[in-house]
C-alpha cells in the first residue's frame, strides 16, 4: 500500500483525485475546489502543461498557472497532481504538485520515467493507448529500478476499431494488473470514455473490478471548457457518482476516503 500525504491507496479506503483537464484561470480552479473540497475529496488535480494532438489547441498555462495551482491547492487544503510532459519541468514542478503525473503519450519516454525514478515524489502513470500490460509495467520497473518505488497505474483506455467513444476503457487491466504487479491502480473514465454519460458507469464498473482510486474530470462549466469539456462531470454530477461509488464500494467491504 502506498501512501500520499495521508492518503492510502491500495487499501480499504478509496480516494478519488479530480479537477479539470487545464488550469484555466484563478476563479476557475478556485471555484471547482470549493465544490470538491464540500464533498470531501482528498486529491485536486489540473493540467498546466498539455500535450495536444492539435497544436493549435490549449497547451495550458505553463508557468503562469504555477502561483494559481499553489495557491488554491494551500487554501483548501487539497495535494495537486498535474502532468509532467518534459524531463525540464521535474525540479520546477517539484514544489506545486504532491503527484507527477505520466501521461499517455510520455509512458514510452524511458529518459523521463528514469528521471522520476530518481525523486521522491509519488508517479500516476497512465497507461499508454496502444500498450500492452507487459509495456506498461515495464514503463512502472523503469521508474521503480531508479530508486522511486511509489508509482500508481492509471488504466484510460485504450485505442481499439471502436469509434463511438474516445477510447475503450479495460476493465480487464484492473483486476490483472493488481495481481501482476501489487501496485495500486486508479482508473481514469473521462479519457476511457471521452463522454459525460458515459464517465459514471465506467467509474462505477472499475470499482466494483477493484480500482484502488478514480481520477475524474470536473469542471464548474463544461460547455465553457478549454480543453476536454465533452468528457468533464459538473459538480452536481460528480456529485451523483460518487454518492453510488459509496454503495458500490460498501458492497465488497470498502468505503471512500474521507467520507466513512
Amino acid at each position: 500500500m502506498l501512501e500520499i500525504c495521508g492518503v492510502p491507496f491500495g487499501g480499504q479506503s478509496v480516494p478519488i483525485i479530480a479537477g479539470p483537464c487545464s488550469v484555466e484561470s484563478e476563479s476557475q480552479l478556485e471555484a471547482i475546489a470549493a465544490a470538491l473540497h464540500e464533498m470531501d475529496i482528498p486529491f485536486l488535480r489540473g493540467g498546466l502543461y498539455k500535450l495536444r494532438t492539435n497544436p493549435d489547441s490549449f497547451q495550458g498555462l505553463g508557468e503562469d498557472g504555477f502561483s494559481i495551482a499553489k495557491k488554491i491547492s494551500e487554501k483548501f487544503n487539497m495535494p495537486f497532481t498535474t502532468e509532467i510532459t518534459d524531463i525540464r519541468q521535474i525540479e520546477k514542478l517539484h514544489e506545486v504538485a504532491s503527484i507527477f503525473q505520466v501521461g499517455t503519450r510520455n509512458m514510452y519516454n524511458y529518459d523521463l520515467l528514469k528521471e522520476l525514478g530518481k525523486s521522491p515524489k509519488p508517479v500516476l502513470l497512465k497507461r499508454a493507448f496502444s500498450a500492452t500490460y507487459s509495456e506498461f509495467l515495464n514503463a512502472a520497473e523503469y521508474i521503480i529500478a531508479a530508486g522511486n518505488e511509489n508509482v500508481i497505474l492509471c488504466e484510460r483506455g485504450i485505442r481499439t476499431f471502436v469509434r463511438e467513444t474516445r477510447n475503450t476503457f479495460d476493465i480487464n487491466a484492473i483486476p490483472f494488473l493488481k495481481q501482476k504487479s501489487g501496485l495500486p491502480i486508479v482508473a481514469d473514465p473521462s479519457h476511457g470514455t471521452g463522454l459525460t454519460s458515459l464517465v459514471e458507469p465506467v467509474a462505477l464498473a472499475a470499482l466494483a473490478a477493484g480500482a484502488d482510486g478514480l481520477l475524474i474530470e470536473v469542471h464548474n462549466e463544461p460547455s465553457k471548457a478549454l480543453s476536454d469539456g465533452q468528457q468533464a462531470l459538473t459538480p452536481v454530477q460528480f456529485k451523483s457518482l460518487i454518492d453510488k461509488a459509496e454503495l458500490i464500494l460498501k458492497a465488497s467491504g470498502r468505503e471512500l476516503h474521507g467520507r466513512a
